[in-house]
């Protein structure tokens, strides 16, 4: 059990001011964590540098899966009333373009470049891969697994890696050719995927058989099975690649894993039903959405503990860290 977490300071009049008017003030220059929230309609701003909510953006009407531009310009999020993808401006936080793209999308990814977006469209059982520019869809490539959440791309940008619901593997998807080239046997419910920044390892949460699963992505091989909490769900990686982080929904945890010896390290808990996480690009702290507190938690990679949580909307989804 984690000790109480100290009280936050009240912000200054200023701040707070332009926090009520979704405008970062001349204080915050941490990079922004973006949370969508599905039943508010709406987008979180958190400031990491001082773990504040500083603004709420109106994002359509079930947003769920997010990414962000590289250059920090724009947001992508999936709608799931709308069906399909919805670009925010950061800038103006203005809805900027809607691209339709069939039944119930959901995860949705950004290639190392900015220049591709992948999107897990569940009621087609397809990846749709869509030009993140002018939001034309390049293909729509059919998987085997059923109702497909996440599709993740390689550092490199090759491949997709694509999770569903239904299934007990990952898909593989050549990007260039745009179709699914292999699959690679896991647990039963297969949810959350991360890839090592070198791209030599993929870990993948499998919901229904409690493990995260070790891939060696030149084999296509499981290299290890680490047992896991109950509903494993979102998988985030460091940037130096030395841990990986696992929630476990029905726990209420997260679990730290060294991806040297596989070994959990910690596990900590955060608030009901985590689901998606992000790191910042220093890797020191990571932001878990926890999906039935309407809060996120915060917490330290390198002490292995929880140091803030803060409200945000209804049914926070997952995390996007410019």
């Amino acid at each position: 059990m984690n000790a109480p977490l100290p009280r936050q300071s009240p912000l200054p009049r200023l701040a707070l001011l332009l926090a009520l008017a979704g405008i970062a003030g001349p204080g915050w220059c941490g990079p922004n964590a973006y949370v969508p929230n599905e039943k508010s309609g709406t987008v979180s701003v958190i400031d990491t540098a001082t773990d504040q909510v500083i603004g709420q953006i109106p994002a359509g009407a079930r947003p769920r899966g997010i990414a962000a531009d590289p250059a920090g310009s724009r947001l992508y999020l999936t709608d799931a009333k709308a069906n399909g993808l919805t670009v925010l401006d950061t800038g103006t936080r203005q809805i900027v373009r809607q691209v339709p793209l069939g039944e119930s999308p959901e995860g949705i990814y950004i290639s190392r470049d900015g220049s591709r977006l992948a999107v897990a469209v569940e009621g087609t059982n397809a990846v749709a891969l869509v030009d993140a520019a002018s939001g034309a869809v390049q293909a729509t490539v059919k998987v085997q697994g059923k109702n497909p959440e996440h599709a993740v791309f390689s550092p490199d940008g090759r491949w997709l890696y694509v999770s569903a619901e239904e299934a007990e593997q990952v898909d593989v998807i050549d990007v260039a050719q745009g179709k699914q080239v292999s699959s690679i046997p896991v647990g039963k419910r297969p949810r959350g995927i991360a890839f090592l920044p070198d791209g030599s390892r993929a870990y993948v949460a499998c919901e229904l058989a409690g493990a995260v699963y070790a891939i060696d992505t030149a084999s296509r091989q499981v290299l290890a099975r680490i047992p896991a909490g109950q509903m494993s769900n979102g998988v985030a990686a460091l940037p130096d690649g030395s841990r990986v982080f696992v929630s476990n929904g029905r726990d209420g945890t997260v679990m730290a894993i060294d991806t040297a010896s596989h070994q959990v390290l910690a596990t900590i808990e955060v608030g009901k039903r985590p689901w998606n996480m992000a790191v910042t690009p220093d890797g020191r702290k990571l932001y878990v959405a926890n999906g039935r507190s309407n809060s996120v938690s915060v917490i330290d990679t390198a002490g292995l503990r929880r140091v803030a949580d803060m409200a945000v909307g209804e049914l926070p989804w997952g995390v996007a860290i410019r």
